[in-house]
């Protein structure tokens, strides 16, 4: 059996409203587009770079 991956939870805090083309995208490649969305995601670092480019967005809820 495999190892069992690290998931990471995130939650949008902010709106993608008048933001780059490009935080948009980011928002919705990490499975959010609406405020209190909450996505659970591998924690792997194109993860973790994605929530850094929107940090201001997002809050992490749950990093098990």
């Amino acid at each position: 059996m495999a190892k069992a991956a690290k998931t990471i939870k995130i939650e949008q805090i902010g709106s993608a409203i008048r933001r780059h083309h490009s935080q948009r995208s980011t928002l919705i490649g990490l499975k959010l587009n609406k405020i209190g969305r909450v996505a659970e995601l591998p924690d792997t670092p194109a993860v973790r770079g994605m929530i850094e480019k929107v940090h201001h967005l997002v809050r992490i809820v749950d990093g098990k």
